[in-house]
């Protein structure tokens, strides 16, 4: 049975593709993380220009964990490390320069694309990810049903009231995404969980593969709060459905293209849908039982691109997979792209700079698109 759809969202047909080869553009290792007894872990990647880019993660050495980052300013080049002060979660560019750094104790604004950050005002707490669409108005999204907004670039922060009025304890509640079509026309999006009752408390999936696999999912509810008017008012929305809603990427044309990810018990990992921002219409363009695609990006000249990897078993995320990418400029026909070998992940992040796109993984690895 297909997964229900947010209101206003509705689902017309679904398929099932198949990829085929595509060898004219490849997946090139930029940067590879390799020092002795340590591993470095990526969270985010930015390029809010084709010349300068910026990851952000941590270096792990045994138990100890030290926030870091890797930029660059000649299109990746060359990278160099900059020490940060706490673990970070996203990032967020308004600019070349002007970005924004959500961590697991603040927000930090960036001038010199990371080079150097400053932690600004009074931050909502707990905080996932920020978005503005100028340098003084933006809005900032985290659990407990938290969405809050901001009018002088994040120096005061004032609660979003449409963001309480989906139902559902906000104990159970997070708002994750944000992603905006143009200036006026926004979405924030969301859900809620609550744990499963149950007598006997449930053992992580490494540890117990077999039950995490028997587990059935069941349906929760899945929050969208839109605007139309560039943040002024929200709509807020909710609906039931399986699996959640985990990036959303418009492009002004109307085009807009969004990922949920499913349990480890659903018959597939995760499921693509095409969604025109205008009529609020939806369609599944994409799903694969061996496919765990954690990221999407649609570039200027329309190409849609799914990253992810490659499934090992039943169990995903668990044990790292060969990472995979497929593009297509019709949402309909997949082409595999070829990439570098030694990309192997749990997870993958996308970026994009006009015609740029690059990818990192969780694993301390940079591949740019290129000939």
């Amino acid at each position: 049975m297909s997964p229900a759809r947010p209101a206003g969202v509705p689902i017309l047909f679904a398929v099932a593709l198949c990829a085929i080869p595509l060898y004219g553009q490849r997946w090139q290792m930029q940067y590879l993380y390799d020092e002795n007894k340590s591993s470095l872990v990526l969270a985010d990647l930015k390029f809010p220009s084709a010349r300068r880019g910026i990851a952000v993660g941590y270096t792990e050495k045994g138990s100890r964990q030290e926030p870091t980052s890797v930029v660059t300013s000649d299109g990746g080049a060359h990278w160099r490390t900059v020490p940060l002060k706490e673990l970070p979660i996203s990032l967020f560019f308004l600019n070349e320069n002007v970005g924004w750094m959500v961590t697991a104790k603040g927000i930090w604004q960036t001038t010199e694309t990371g080079s150097n950050w400053t932690k600004i005002g009074k931050t909502p707490l707990p905080c996932l990810r920020v978005y503005f669409i100028d340098e003084n108005n933006g809005w900032a999204v985290g659990p407990q049903k938290a969405v809050f907004e901001t009018h002088n670039g994040g120096k005061e922060w004032s609660k979003l009231p449409a963001a309480a009025e989906p139902p559902g304890d906000p104990q159970y509640s997070a708002y994750t995404w944000i992603a905006f079509a143009t200036p006026k026309l926004g979405l924030i999006a969301g859900y809620n969980q609550p744990p499963r009752r149950s007598w006997m408390p449930e053992r992580p999936e490494w540890l117990d593969p077999e039950g995490a696999v028997a587990r059935r999912d069941t349906p929760h509810l899945n929050y969208t709060l839109t605007t139309r008017d560039g943040g002024k008012t929200w709509h807020a929305n909710s609906a039931s459905l399986f699996g959640e809603t985990t990036r959303v990427c418009f492009s002004p044309d109307g085009a807009g293209l969004g990922l949920v990810e499913y349990g480890q018990s659903a018959a597939f990992p995760a499921e693509i849908y095409k969604l025109d921002w205008r009529t609020g219409k939806s369609v599944t363009v994409y799903k694969d039982k061996q496919f765990s695609i954690s990221d999407i990006a649609l570039a200027p000249d329309g190409k849609a691109y799914l990253a992810g990897t490659v499934s090992a078993g039943r169990i995903r995320d668990v044990i790292p997979g060969k990472v995979r990418v497929l593009v297509s400029d019709d949402f309909k026909q997949w082409s595999e792209m070829v990439v570098d070998y030694r990309a192997v992940a749990s997870r993958v992040t996308l970026a994009s700079s006009g015609s740029e796109i690059w990818l990192a993984t969780d694993n301390g690895m940079i591949l740019k698109l290129g000939k």
